[in-house]
């Protein structure tokens, strides 16, 4: 079985919410490792990972050990960067054992093409201060000299600071299936040019949906922050499903 999963924002909110949102995650990953054959994070996985050379974020050790865990037993986990943590260097494939991908991309799974992103710092044309503020997020000088600048404490207060706010924009009480258009564009126009793409999964919108038309599917997945939360699995026969499953108990 395949799953794919994002937008878990490890590490956000208060301390009763952090450990509240790992041990629903490992709860999560304990019960699909009877049958999953390829794992596939969507991105945001921590609500903020700024990795300097030798020094990484405390905590998520529950998570990264099960992930770590399922790679050794021959699970390909594959770590979709998302605007939350996209500054990781190589940590999480040295250690881990995941496979980094830090842009949208065509993986063909099991003989299935399916178009995997996260879902940001896409289809912004019109936007050009939003171009700009990703371009520089994404600068790997500017990057390096943060960390050389910047002690790790203060860079970590910092960037939970800017994620909380950034979070909270996406809210899924203040999304509606409307406010997924650009994406569902977007995946309009590269089907368009790509007609061998089954389907388009993404994060990033903290809201699940599921968009069909003609020959077009396209997938949306909810954020960890409630009640109930979803992820996306693909059987043995390639059928994409949309799940969800309660926070508090055990898959439903």
């Amino acid at each position: 079985m395949i799953y794919f999963v994002s937008d878990i924002h490890l590490g956000a909110g208060d301390k009763h919410q952090q450990q509240r949102t790992e041990r629903a995650f490992c709860r999560w990953l304990d019960a699909i490792s009877k049958d999953v054959t390829h794992l596939y994070l969507l991105g945001d996985i921590f609500d903020f990972w700024f990795e300097y050379r030798r020094v990484v974020p405390q905590g998520f050790v529950r998570v990264l050990g099960r992930l770590a865990e399922l790679s050794d037993r021959g699970v390909e986990v594959v770590f979709y960067t998302g605007n939350h943590d996209m500054w990781c260097y190589d940590y999480l494939e040295r250690e881990c054992g995941m496979r980094v991908v830090r842009a949208p991309r065509v993986e063909h799974i099991c003989g299935k093409a399916l178009h995997l992103a996260h879902g940001d710092n896409m289809n912004i044309h019109g936007e050009p201060l939003l171009k700009i503020m990703n371009k520089m997020f994404r600068s790997s000088w500017l990057r390096s000299l943060f960390s050389w600048i910047i002690h790790p404490d203060l860079a970590l207060r910092f960037g939970r600071w800017w994620s909380g706010k950034s979070r909270k924009s996406h809210n899924a009480e203040k999304i509606s299936a409307d406010r997924l258009g650009y994406l569902v564009d977007y995946a309009r126009d590269h089907h368009a040019a790509n007609g061998d793409v089954c389907a388009y999964i993404f994060g990033h919108m903290h809201f699940p949906h599921r968009h069909t038309e003609e020959s077009l599917d396209v997938l949306f997945m909810s954020d960890w922050s409630g009640d109930r939360a979803t992820y996306i699995t693909m059987d043995e026969q390639n059928i994409l499903e949309l799940k969800t499953f309660d926070i508090d108990e055990t898959i439903s």
